[in-house]
């Protein structure tokens, strides 16, 4: 019989989507004052700082030693930096920025509507940018950081 797979809750549930709430607050930004998009980038960090202490405390009970609780706790925390917080909220930046210059090119498109349409640009592409983010990021992990640390 084959061995049940352990759930990640904070990688495999719907708790992932905490570590995008910055791409909410990203998304938002042309409506928004400036506290509520940085409100939503310390909700993504919280989220990455309690991935890492959830990964550091689970090396700490499987094998003990503080050089692999160390290894486990800076893997998770680069990875979830990278893969919740850097890069989508760029991709997110950039994609409702470019959205709001190629809508000044008609100018009988309010600036609300303008401001709006970037929003559910940003928004609607959330889901999109999540499975390729999180790949890329895991690739570019074993690339780097899990190969220099000997992780796997």
């Amino acid at each position: 019989m084959t061995e049940p797979v352990e759930t990640d809750i904070w990688r495999d549930t719907w708790i992932r989507y905490l570590g995008y709430a910055n791409e909410v607050g990203e998304s938002f930004r042309q409506l928004v004052s400036t506290k509520v998009v940085r409100s939503s980038y310390a909700i993504a960090f919280a989220y990455t700082f309690g991935d890492t202490a959830d990964k550091s405390y689970q090396m700490l009970q499987k094998d003990g030693r503080p050089k692999r609780v160390l290894v486990e706790a800076g893997d998770a925390l680069l990875w979830q930096t990278l893969a919740s917080v850097v890069i989508p909220g760029f991709v997110i930046n950039r994609l409702c920025t470019y959205s709001i210059v190629y809508l000044k090119r008609y100018p009988t498109i309010p600036r609300t509507a303008r401001s709006w349409i970037a929003v559910g640009v940003g928004l609607s592409s959330i889901p999109f940018i999540v499975k390729p983010i999180d790949s890329s990021t895991t690739w570019l992990m074993d690339s780097t950081y899990r190969r220099w640390v000997k992780v796997h």
